[in-house]
This record gives structure tokens, C-alpha cells and sequence, in this order.
């Protein structure tokens, strides 16, 4: 019988990618230095990497870290912040698009927006009252720009009290891969519902390139019904929504701060990327 693996588990194929990428500590770091062969030596990078995955995937607190498998959990929380501030994650979820664009190919033909809020009670930046609840309970909002096939290529976190449209130009400008710039406009579309109809906001989609195709959730059904030969293509976007819940981390945000809020995201982000691509990546999202 095959032994099981946990699904947070960082399999050697998948740490030799983010192993390049590691952000190097630096002696002039430190505050003061030990005398040789005295205190606890650094806790290796991998183990690290594979306990902020844990924290991700189970959505257990930072000091909820199991002891006997990783360690101090400070440590791996000072660690975090660490390779936050040095910007990891987005290079992480860089190294991940840019390998699925070599293997695959970024569907840039067809992209889709949206926005899904989640409950944040712990959260002093990025939160705002709920509109769904009548603001009696804060949270905020996740705004992704997905491809033909559901992969994130850009996501801006806002308070949940943030509609759509005021963050849509932030969220077409922020791609963190490079564009192929097609020759002819009428190469690149944008799906997105009805929140986003209004002539300022179309003509922002306009602006950056694209055919916005906007339409209802009904009216998109009804579309279907009759013809059911077309593609719908806007639905992508909430699978992927759906992707990122699957990290109980993130389905209700209990971080603090904006800034480790949004580098959970992006190594989550990262790994849908990496899932897409024949890669042994054992982490589950869906």
C-alpha cells in the first residue's frame, strides 16, 4: 500500500524551482553574532518554505505550527516577513507564469475579471464593511485577472466595501508578466458581468487594449440556451476565485497586515501556475 503524502508536502521537483529563488540572508542582518558554535543554527530554507505551505493550505494560526515538525513558529513567521519584504512571492508567482507560458502558452486571446470578498475580522489595512451584510462585519475584497484557462496574471486586495470598477484600471495595469502585445486590438478580449457596464468603465478596457465583452450572469445563461455550441468564458475567473478558497488561509483572512495578506496570495497564485505546467507538484488547490 502506498504511503500517503500530505497535500502541503513540497516535493524535491517542486523546491528545485523555488530554491533559485530564495532570498539570501545577509550577515549585515543581524544585530549580533553569536560566538562560534554557539545558539541554534538557521533553520533550513526548505523547511521554512514547507511550513508557510502548511500555514496556506490548512489555515491553522502561525503559532498553531506543529513544534515537532517545524520548529519555532516565530522563526518561521520572522522568516516569512523576511522574504515578503524581499519580494519571493511575486517571484515565486512570476517563475511559476513564465514556465506555463514556455510549456503551455498564456491564453492571452481571452482574460476575465471579477472580485470575491471574504470575511477579515482581524484585519487593520484593506478591510471595509461588507455591503452584502449591511456592514455589520468587516472584510475584503480579492480582485483577479485570470486567463483563457483560469490562471491569475494580476491581483490587488482591497477592503470589501471597494467596488469593482474603482480598481479595474490597477488591476489591468498590474499584469506581473509582460504582455504580448498583439498586432491587431481584436486579439485580446475581456469577460466580465454586469458590474462592470457603465461607459467610464468600458472605456477603461478600451484603454488597455481590449474588446470588453460585458454581460449579465442571466443574460450569459440564457446565451447559453440557445446556442449550446458557444463557449462561455467568463466563468473562469470564479473557478479560480474558488482556487484560492481552497487555501483555508485565505477563505477568511485573519492576517493582520495588508502586506503578508497579499504574499499568501501570491504564493497561491504561484502554485496554480506551477499546477499547470507537467509539474510534480503535490500541493492541492481544488
Amino acid at each position: 500500500m502506498a504511503k500517503r503524502v500530505e497535500s502541503w508536502v513540497v516535493t524535491d521537483e517542486f523546491w528545485q524551482r523555488v530554491e533559485l529563488l530564495i532570498p539570501a540572508r545577509s550577515a549585515a542582518d543581524k544585530i549580533y553574532v553569536r560566538k562560534p558554535g554557539a545558539g541554534r543554527p538557521p533553520k533550513p530554507a526548505r523547511l521554512v518554505f514547507e511550513a508557510i505551505v502548511y500555514v496556506l493550505r490548512t489555515g491553522c494560526q502561525w503559532k498553531a505550527l506543529p513544534k515537532e515538525r517545524f520548529g519555532s513558529a516565530s522563526a518561521v513567521h520572522k522568516r516569512f516577513l523576511e522574504w515578503e519584504a524581499a519580494g519571493f512571492f511575486e517571484d515565486l508567482w512570476k517563475a511559476g507564469l513564465a514556465e506555463y507560458d514556455q510549456m503551455e502558452g498564456i491564453a492571452w486571446r481571452w482574460q476575465s475579471v471579477d472580485g470575491a470578498m471574504m470575511k477579515a475580522p482581524l484585519a487593520q489595512e484593506a478591510v471595509g464593511r461588507n455591503p452584502t451584510d449591511g456592514g455589520k462585519k468587516r472584510g475584503s475584497k480579492r480582485h483577479l485577472l485570470v486567463d483563457g484557462r483560469g490562471v491569475p496574471l494580476s491581483l490587488v486586495v482591497t477592503g470589501a466595501n471597494v467596488h469593482d470598477c474603482k480598481r479595474l484600471d490597477d488591476v489591468l495595469t498590474t499584469i506581473v508578466v509582460r504582455r504580448k502585445d498583439p498586432r491587431h486590438r481584436r486579439h485580446k478580449h475581456l469577460c466580465a458581468d454586469a458590474g462592470y457596464r457603465g461607459a467610464g468603465h468600458l472605456r477603461t478596457i478600451e484603454d488597455h487594449g481590449y474588446i470588453p465583452h460585458v454581460v449579465g450572469r442571466r443574460t450569459e445563461a440564457d446565451i447559453k440556451q440557445r446556442d449550446p455550441n458557444k463557449k462561455a468564458r467568463r466563468w473562469v475567473v470564479e473557478v479560480c476565485h474558488s482556487w484560492f478558497n481552497r487555501f483555508r488561509k485565505l477563505l477568511v483572512r485573519y492576517e493582520k497586515l495588508e502586506r503578508s495578506f497579499v504574499a499568501l496570495n501570491h504564493l497561491a497564485a504561484a502554485i496554480i501556475a506551477f499546477r499547470k505546467v507537467p509539474t510534480d507538484v503535490n500541493i492541492i488547490y481544488g
